[in-house]
């Protein structure tokens, strides 16, 4: 029962992880229709600018609010210099362009920093606590405290300003924004800067934990995507429950069968829910966007 407990923990944890991930995902298709596959990369420039700044001898909390404010610009940029320029082209063809954009940042993120793998110390101190027999990072604890906040922030942002009403009427119609005087073009660049901004601050959290390198990127997309799948693509509730799912999912499989096919579990997500509900848990079954 106490090992049952354990990878719960840790699923939960690394779930809401997840859960961030699937959010940023979510909050780039609802505003453009686009699956934004360089989010990982967000998720990676988070740790790795908060690392290096750090080393520097910046203040930790300074570090990381430098590392999600240079993961928004960036962001910004992505959208100002190649999603807008690419204009009406196919969906399919701004994915593409999202994934040369990762490739970009991985690269970038190499010659820039290192191939190592680093870790900053955790916010509340490294000695685990022990509760009832299973073990618990105070990082961890950071980790679901702080992507339940975001939620709740993002709920109020999107429901009780006029901001996030804005950026909600662009992602339903943007002529029609356009018509009623609302910016799109500022509207679209806020949700890159918010989705990228989210992705950092999740790799900020699980660098104490999973420590983080120019390369942390594809493995955090990949599963961020299989959770907003899960969950449903563009429902922000489906994100978190898809995040916490399948961090659930992941940490059993690693206990209960092997940690060798831990991160096959994404991949067996995405065809399972491909093939019988696309939808996801939480979508509209007449979505028809991909």
């Amino acid at each position: 029962m106490t090992e049952l407990l354990q990878y719960l923990v840790s699923g939960t944890t690394v779930g809401a992880a997840y859960a961030l991930v699937a959010l940023g995902f979510t909050i780039i298709y609802n505003a453009s229709d686009v699956v934004n596959f360089a989010q990982g990369e967000f998720v990676m420039l988070g740790g790795m600018v908060t690392f290096f700044a750090w080393q520097a001898g910046v203040p930790l909390p300074l570090a990381a609010l430098l590392a999600i404010v240079a993961a928004a610009v960036i962001g910004v940029l992505l959208n100002k210099l190649a999603i807008e320029r690419a204009g009406a082209a196919p969906v399919v063809s701004l994915i593409i362009i999202t994934i040369g954009a990762s490739i970009f940042l991985r690269g970038g993120a190499q010659l820039v920093f290192d191939k190592q793998l680093h870790r900053f110390p955790g916010f509340s101190g490294d000695e685990p606590m022990n509760v009832g027999g299973v073990t618990i990072l105070p990082q961890g604890l950071w980790v679901v405290a702080v992507a339940v906040m975001v939620f709740v922030l993002l709920y109020v942002f999107f429901t009780r300003t006029l901001t996030g009403k804005a950026i909600l009427a662009t992602a339903n119609n943007r002529v029609a924004a356009k018509l009623v005087g609302i910016n799109t073009d500022y509207m679209m660049s806020l949700s890159f800067a918010l989705s990228a901004a989210i992705g950092a601050l999740a790799g900020i959290l699980m660098t104490p934990i999973s420590l983080t390198s120019y390369d942390l990127g594809v493995p955090f997309a990949l599963k961020g995507f299989a959770a907003a799948m899960l969950g449903g693509m563009g429902v922000p509730v489906g994100a978190l429950v898809g995040g916490l799912l399948l961090g659930l999912i992941e940490a059993l499989t690693a206990g209960l069968v092997s940690s060798t096919y831990k991160d096959a579990v994404a991949f067996i997500v995405i065809l399972v829910v491909l093939f019988w509900m696309p939808q996801g848990l939480f979508g509209r079954k007449s979505m028809e966007r991909v």
